[in-house]
């Protein structure tokens, strides 16, 4: 009797031994005597003791920071680049048996792809789509992660360093171009003021008298202002009039 119960312990430890819990964001990979077996998780499983071992992966996403590098552009400007790589485990079965070390495969696809990716774009498409080019390194990098079940979310480039005689370039490249949307707009109000002025001379040349009552506000408004003094260029019309009519004022006197 008292050896049924002893074996009955003896099982129930065992039974007890085996018993693994997984947490939602964790999957066990399974191996019995060195050869996959399962993946299992989340929640509770249970392995043979002594037979079965097992190794646990994390599915969250993982944040990691490539060191900065120095390659050359398209058109062979040096920069120096650091990104942001962010990537997760899809496949836990293949993370485990393809590569060793997960994190340390994936920094260095990042960090080698990181250096061609550039060398394939000029420093303006690295500057003005910085999005578009970290979006092609990212689909290179997932390419060659995907064997080992690892999925590339994004990457991202954290700063582009340029040499300061090309900063000094792209500024006065960016003064010059300044300059010139000046001039266009000065020279675009230059051409309505005249269109408008062109429409004005229609008009009075239409209609004489436009132009004499403008010359005569003209006339207001400068005598409008303290000492000064005006001088009227009166037409040889209006003058031989106002002969006329002093001569008629002087006879009926």
């Amino acid at each position: 009797m008292s050896s049924t119960i002893l074996a009955i312990l003896v099982l129930l430890a065992i039974g007890l031994m085996g018993l693994r819990i997984a947490n939602q964001y964790q999957r066990a990979v399974i191996f019995r005597l060195g050869r996959y077996m399962r993946t299992s998780g989340p929640g509770l499983y249970w392995i043979i003791p002594l037979i079965e071992w097992q190794q646990t992966v994390d599915l969250r996403i993982n944040t990691t920071a490539v060191e900065q590098q120095e390659t050359i552009t398209k058109d062979n400007v040096p920069i120096k680049v650091n990104a942001v790589v962010w990537y997760r485990v899809v496949d836990p079965k293949l993370s485990v048996i393809e590569v060793k070390n997960i994190d340390l495969a994936v920094i260095q696809v990042a960090l080698t792809t990181l250096r061609t990716g550039i060398g394939q774009h000029s420093l303006d498409e690295v500057l003005k789509e910085q999005e578009t080019v970290a979006s092609i390194i990212q689909g290179k990098i997932d390419a060659v992660t995907e064997p080992w079940g690892v999925k590339v979310e994004r990457v991202e480039m954290k700063n582009v360093e340029i040499p300061e005689s090309m900063q000094r370039a792209m500024a006065q490249e960016a003064e010059a171009l300044r300059e010139k949307r000046a001039r266009l707009i000065k020279a675009q109000a230059e051409f309505e003021a005249s269109e408008q002025l062109r429409r004005a001379s229609e008009i009075i040349m239409q209609n004489p008298a436009a132009l004499e009552l403008r010359r005569m506000q003209m006339i207001t408004e400068v005598g409008a202002e303290q000492n000064t003094m005006t001088i009227v260029m009166m037409p040889s019309e209006f003058v031989s009039m106002a002969g006329a009519i002093g001569k008629m004022a002087a006879a009926k006197a």
